[in-house]
């Protein structure tokens, strides 16, 4: 059987591990438990061969069943999209709030797999478990049904139960230090075990005794809570953040937050203003534009194809008769302050039975020769498409019309070229440049007069031969927060990148307003062009510089591409630009190429959903630690695939990303990361405490075992339990510091500043309780058999009823009493409190120690026991306590030995442990580099003079010609020198 100090020693950090999980744990489970509940016993209509439609509960539903659908219903599972339309609110699984327009699964001649055929458009057919139906629009072919897809934890719902219960594994070198750290303390354990084997068996105790005694050294050793103390400080993160609306489904990524060195953002509601403000419009006519018409009061769109594109291809919704749907969709149709109305088709066609949307000029608009205009079929804005159409009738009219709005490049590329103006790219540029939105519309009479012919058309047959109206302006302002927030990171050394699905001169724009880009710095636009033909893809550099920038309708814009005489003239400050195609190009055809341009690209545009992921996992690739903030719809891909996602929505959790902030702007991400930095910290400091408590304890179980003795059972259960699991708890409560520091905590145990700080304390330790330990046997007062030898019965009452009957009184009580016992006890005991004191870090990452009240109170409180302890003399207390009566004198040396261990333990800790100058320059001397791929890749860089080619065009290689690995890389000043004291 175990002693009971060794049951002791489990219990004390045992009781620490389950104080922690339910302060944790009780609330996500509560929450995980509604989530995983709300779908199950939906009712729903099942339609199933041979057996007509019938009541189901959700919880029995199999892929294959056919559903019918109807509004205001929770979906059970996932689902294809068959018959009709549908409005739902994904806001559970992406955290976009904005309603979304779902279309049936269209008929493809083509025999590969429908979700390859559509790649990521395929979402837009598949409604998912969990969301909300808000409306349904039955079709022809009768009521909305689906079939049923997914069940259970396959569904895109379960996929988040999943992601909550089991987060992705992370390779987080600090779990992997704290195992290697754990196999030292287990060595330490295993020498233990063998000299206390060796004093308790050479003494002549019992075999029994002496396993007893070895297993105590284990649980000294090695404390179960080792590993626990890794996560104290992630639950009082979360907590924190928490209370600042910032949600978390994997807490042990709070730490990883603390390593961030680069941060990708979204640009439209992200860096910018959710809303946008309807500014202008420029009409097309022929090969020219128009002069820009401004909305304003009195001055209405007159009737034609441009009033009707604004009127009609949008995916507005009218719910609780509020008119919802995309930001830009409703400015832009409030611009022309139209009404939007669903009737029943009566027409004498197959679409009787389905309800179509109708919009109609306002009481406020201007007066058109039209009722209305009908929207009978829509193809939804895709984002890896970049555009949507839609067909129209005007009511009581029978011809047909197709509107399509998107990336005005991508409109125009579905045009006739002899309807899209010469000066097209110089028009948008003059736009995009001052950071407006810039939106294509076009348009084609159909050429059919039958609405039920409508379904038979293929999307490709649609949308082209269209004609060119003209380019909406709309004005995307930053949001107040993102420059403050965006500086805030560059002053902390923290690299940020944009990555949307914009425009690439509007990001370079809003990339320059925000100061991600600097006014002094200069942006080379990186284009590159595929394969075609006989032609080998190449790439080109440019350097773009806009100048002579007036105020729009005064003077133009103008671009100036120039190239630098000397490649080495233009190596100072400087940032890549490119879209999705050139990106796509490069990881293609010049992967050779893409590390260097990923160590200075800044502004990525025109991005799918796709290469948003891929960007993020080529950044990893370069050992970054990424951090992706978005708004949750587009971003889901690279929100789950960086090191910490961050989806800006009103949902507490989203399939998203691992973090949620309530407060649309990006000033959650300095706050995550200064939390997840205190976090970091706050593990290491902690688990230092825990290893040097458990190395100070195992020192005095040795030296005790010595003299064949050991701690009492009450001293064992007052260092565990008074002393370490509350000073275990309290340790973590500092916040996180308000301002981030120039450069990241380190992120591994295993580094010369933790080892030399655990080693030195030991050594400290082992000083103070072997000079102690050999002392005490050398006073003239000393005795091994006679515990009260140094009192006198005049100042010791215990000794009142004869020395003799008192002693033997108290051998009886307690057979670990010895002045060796209470001098090594109160030493080490004391020790554990100076200890944690020293490891309390305060700035640059977490506030002072004196800011956590709990915790000096703790110490405080913990300090003036055990000096009560020195010197209370209380005889019922020492005998409860294993402590004998020594000399005054004695007392005075165990304090003032203490004093200078405390003075010791702080300075080398403050003086050299904590001075990262020193290190930095113990670094340099020892020639240290560090080992990352993208530091290599700076410094092979800084030697090649003929990067970057700014003025050239390059070729690929033949298939099959080896591409140079080796290849070097530059990098932003700024982004140099900010390695860690690792």
């Amino acid at each position: 059987m175990i002693s009971e100090s060794s049951l002791v020693l489990c219990m004390g950090p045992a009781s620490e591990q389950l104080s922690a999980f339910p302060f944790c744990l009780s609330p996500q489970s509560t929450k995980l438990h509604k989530l995983v509940e709300s779908h199950n016993n939906i009712m729903t209509t099942v339609c199933r061969k041979n057996e007509g439609c019938s009541k189901l509960e959700s919880r029995l539903l199999v892929p294959g069943d056919i559903l019918v659908l109807t509004g205001n219903v929770l979906m059970p599972c996932d689902a294809i999209l068959l018959h009709g339309g549908c409005i739902v609110n994904e806001s559970m699984l992406t955290g976009e709030s904005i309603p979304v327009t779902k279309t049936p699964l269209p008929c493809a001649d083509s025999a590969m797999p429908w979700k390859k055929h559509s790649e990521e458009d395929y979402r837009r057919h598949v409604l998912y478990c969990g969301t909300e139906i808000i409306q349904t629009k039955p079709s022809a072919h009768g009521p909305v049904k689906a079939v049923v897809l997914r069940t259970g934890f396959n569904t895109a719902k379960g996929d988040l139960v999943r992601s909550i219960l089991y987060p992705k594994p992370m390779n987080f070198r600090l779990y992997r230090d704290a195992l290697r750290f754990l196999m030292c303390l287990i060595g330490a354990a295993a020498i233990g075990m063998i000299y206390g084997v060796c004093v308790f068996a050479l003494s002549g105790e019992s075999a029994g005794e002496v396993v007893k005694k070895a297993l105590d050294v284990i649980t000294i050793a090695v404390p179960p809570a080792l590993p626990a103390a890794l996560t104290i400080g992630i639950i009082y993160a979360q907590k924190r953040l928490e209370k600042k609306s910032i949600f978390c489904i994997s807490p042990q990524r709070i730490n990883m937050c603390g390593t961030l060195n680069l941060i990708c953002f979204d640009k439209t509601g992200t860096l910018t203003e959710d809303g946008l403000d309807l500014w202008g419009i420029i009409p097309s006519e022929g090969i020219w534009f128009q002069h820009v018409y401004k909305f304003s009061s009195g001055n209405a769109l007159p009737w034609g194809p441009l009033l009707g594109a604004m009127a009609s291809c949008h995916s507005l919704i009218v719910l609780d008769g509020k008119i919802q749907g995309d930001p830009l969709d409703l400015k832009m149709f409030e611009g022309i302050d139209w009404e939007i109305d669903f009737v029943c088709s009566e027409e004498n066609d197959d679409l009787t039975t389905e309800e179509t949307m109708i919009v109609k000029p306002g009481p406020n608009s201007s007066k058109v020769p039209a009722e209305g205009i009908a929207v009978l079929h829509q193809y939804p804005f895709s984002s890896a498409l970049q555009r949507m159409s839609v067909i129209t009738r005007v009511v009581g009219e029978h011809h047909l019309t197709v509107y399509m709005k998107g990336a005005p490049e991508k409109v125009a590329s579905f045009c006739q070229p002899n309807t899209v103006p010469s000066n097209f790219s110089d028009e948008l540029q003059l736009y995009t440049l001052q950071g407006f939105r810039v939106i294509g519309l076009a348009y084609k009479p159909l050429d059919t007069k039958s609405p039920a012919e409508v379904l038979l058309y293929k999307r490709e047959e649609v949308e082209s031969d269209l004609i060119f109206l003209g380019l909406l302006i709309l004005e995307n302002r930053l949001k107040v927060e993102t420059k403050s927030a965006l500086q805030e990171l560059c002053s902390a050394r923290i690299r940020t990148v944009m990555i949307t699905g914009d425009n690439l001169q509007t990001a370079v724009t809003v990339a320059r307003n925000s100061s991600m880009i600097s006014e002094e710095s200069k942006i080379i636009l990186v284009e590159a062009c595929e394969v075609e033909a006989d032609n080998s893809a190449s790439i080109t550099w440019k350097l773009m510089d806009d100048y002579e920038r007036h105020k729009l309708g005064v003077s133009d814009t103008c671009i100036k591409v120039d190239v630098i005489s000397s490649p080495a003239e233009g190596k100072s400050d400087y940032h890549f630009a490119m879209n999705g195609q050139t990106y796509q190009v490069i990881l293609q055809h010049f992967s050779n190429l893409l590390p260097k341009l990923l160590l200075n690209g800044t502004v990525f545009a025109r991005m799918s959903p796709g290469q948003k992921s891929s960007l993020v996992e080529e950044f990893q690739k370069l050992d970054y630690f990424v951090g992706m903030c978005g708004d949750g719809a587009n971003d889901c891909g690279a929100l789950k695939m960086a090191h910490a996602g961050i989806s800006l929505s009103e949902q507490e959790a989203s399939v998203a990303s691992p973090f949620t902030s309530k407060t649309p702007n990006i000033e959650c991400v300095p706050e995550l990361i200064k939390e997840g930095r205190a976090a970091l910290v706050t593990s290491f400091c902690v688990f230092k405490y825990m290893a040097l408590y458990s190395m100070i304890q195992y020192l005095g179980i040795l030296l005790l075992y010595w003299e064949l003795n050991s701690f009492g059972n009450y001293q064992f259960l007052f260092q565990d339990l008074a002393i370490t699991t509350v000073i275990g708890i309290t340790m973590s409560l500092n916040h996180a510091y308000p301002k981030l520091a120039p450069y990241r905590p380190p992120a591994q145990l295993i580094s010369p500043p933790l080892l030399l700080s655990v080693v030195l304390n030991i050594l400290f330790s082992l000083i103070v309780q072997v000079c102690g330990f050999v002392l005490v046997q050398h006073q003239p007062w000393y005795s091994k058999d006679n515990i009260y030898s140094a009192c006198s019965p005049a100042n010791f009452s215990l000794s009142e009823n004869g020395t003799t009957n008192a002693t033997e009184s108290q051998e009886a009580q307690s057979k670990y009493r010895s002045y060796e016992n209470t001098t090594v006890w109160l030493l080490s005991t004391i020790n554990c409190i100076i200890v944690a004191f020293v490891f309390s870090k305060g700035k640059p990452f977490r506030r002072p120690i004196y800011t956590n009240y709990i915790f000096v109170l703790v110490l405080a409180v913990q300090l003036g026991i055990c000096i009560f302890f020195i010197f209370a003399e209380i005889p019922k207390l020492y005998v409860a306590m294993d402590l004998v009566c020594t000399p005054v004198l004695w007392r005075g040396f165990i304090v003032l030995a203490l004093v200078i261990l405390l003075i010791v333990s702080f300075t080398v800790e403050e003086a050299i442990i904590e001075h990262r100058a020193l290190w930095l320059l113990l670094k340099k001397w020892a020639h240290f580099r560090s080992k990352s791929c993208y530091k290599k890749l700076q410094r092979a860089l800084e030697e090649d003079i003929h990067w970057p080619p700014v003025g050239k065009t390059e070729h690929s290689l033949p298939v099959g010609m080896p591409v140079n690995e080796g290849a070097a890389a530059y990098i932003n000043p700024v982004y140099q020198n900010d390695e860690s004291v690792s």
